[in-house]
């Protein structure tokens, strides 16, 4: 466009202003773990929503997003200083549907469990600690509802041995352990090895 102003000519641009780089603003949602920003490790879909782990310096996040909406739960463990990587994660759907986390640190595993009831996903309570290094879930009761496998060491505090036992806790109504396995020379020879699934009949009351 041009426009004559006491005898000159100035010229005015009528293309809109650049927009800015994109690449160089930085983005207004980006989730902290910590004092960094939040990098995702290992996602899961769980039937309609997805669930995923986020990790940063020393801090964790455990965020799902679906049908459920969006939710961020704090990673616990990750505080705690396991190590979390791809292997970190395992989801279970079904009417009760159930995230393990689990990571190692100092020789150990250690755990916290996802649950989703009626749509909406919790926290259970109970932190899950394995001295024998293995967390899994396996619906061991046939309950439809998985439970959560611990396997422990039966050894003297302060010693090392192979003996080994597997202890079950139930994710079911207010949830509680249902016992433990008989002690074993090795974890190679724990039931169903290396996808260690007790039969119910096995359990007992885990300090007798």
């Amino acid at each position: 466009m041009l426009t004559v102003v006491a005898g000159l000519v100035i010229a005015w641009s009528s293309r809109p202003p650049a927009a800015p780089d994109a690449a160089a603003a930085p983005p207004q949602d980006e989730l902290r773990c910590g004092a960094t920003a939040c990098r995702s490790v290992v996602k899961q879909e769980v039937g309609v929503d997805s669930v995923e782990l986020v990790v940063g310096e020393g801090a964790g996040r455990i965020r799902t997003s679906g049908a459920s909406g969006p939710n961020i739960f704090e990673l616990t463990i990750a505080s705690s200083g396991a190590r979390i990587d791809a292997g970190s994660l395992q989801c279970v759907d079904g009417e009760v549907s159930v995230c393990l986390v689990r990571g190692e640190v100092g020789g150990e595993a250690l755990g916290e469990v996802l649950v989703r009831r009626s749509g909406a996903w919790s926290r259970a309570q109970r932190p899950y600690v394995s001295s024998g290094a293995y967390l899994a879930l396996q619906d061991v009761d046939k309950d439809a509802v998985v439970d959560v496998v611990a396997v422990q060491r039966a050894c003297r505090a302060g010693s090392e041995c192979s003996l080994r036992f597997a202890q079950v806790f139930s994710l079911a109504g207010g949830g509680g352990e249902l016992g433990c396995t008989p002690v074993v020379e090795g974890v190679e020879s724990l039931p169903g090895w290396p996808t260690v699934t007790p039969d119910p009949s096995d359990l007992r009351q885990c300090d007798a």
